[in-house]
């Protein structure tokens, strides 16, 4: 697992990476898609508890990531709330895979392949909350525009279902006097 610290505008990064895992991508990402955007508390409870091979390495990898958060914002003086922090990144990438023959029936050889992964896992900061929380006047009008717009869509399908029948029974009826 090796470690890089990489920097946006206002919210830092903190990585960690495990290389060369003996899982297929797919298998990964499974997992990783369970705790992308989660806290990394919630996150560490999901990997330890998770029935998948793979779950014990994202469950280190996530704890690496929290440890290099820590010491980069020791060296660097930064301060840094660990209950604030998240998973932002969690991809699982193609390694090489390993070409392998299998023994099949007459003399003849089956080749299949076994794929590797590189794991990325990348925690950050949370914002503050001045963009998430909305005021109710605000709320309220776009909450009647919904109704509104929910109400004609209604209606619509209302009509729909009466045309529906009526060109039943006229199909209905060209079939009885085609007879």
């Amino acid at each position: 697992m090796s470690m890089a610290v990489a920097t946006k505008e206002s919210t830092r990064e903190y990585r960690a990476e495990a290389r060369f895992q003996r899982v297929s991508p797919q298998k990964a990402r499974l997992v990783l898609e369970l705790i992308k955007g989660r806290g990394v508390q919630e996150a560490l409870d999901t990997t330890a508890f998770a029935k998948k091979r793979i779950a014990p390495v994202v469950h280190k990898l996530l704890t690496s990531a929290i440890d290099n958060a820590k010491y980069v914002a020791g060296e660097e003086g930064i301060d840094l709330d660990v209950d604030n922090l998240y998973v932002k990144l969690a991809l699982a990438n193609d390694g090489p895979r390993m070409k392998r023959i299998r023994p099949a029936p007459m003399g003849r050889a089956y080749r299949y392949q076994r794929r590797l992964t590189h794991i990325v896992l990348s925690v950050a900061e949370r914002g503050t909350a001045n963009g998430l929380v909305t005021k109710v006047e605000d709320a309220a009008p776009a909450a009647a525009t919904a109704k509104k717009s929910a109400g004609k869509t209604a209606g619509k399908t209302k009509t729909a279902k009466a045309t529906k029948p009526a060109a039943k029974k006229a199909a209905a009826t060209k079939k009885k006097s085609g007879k």
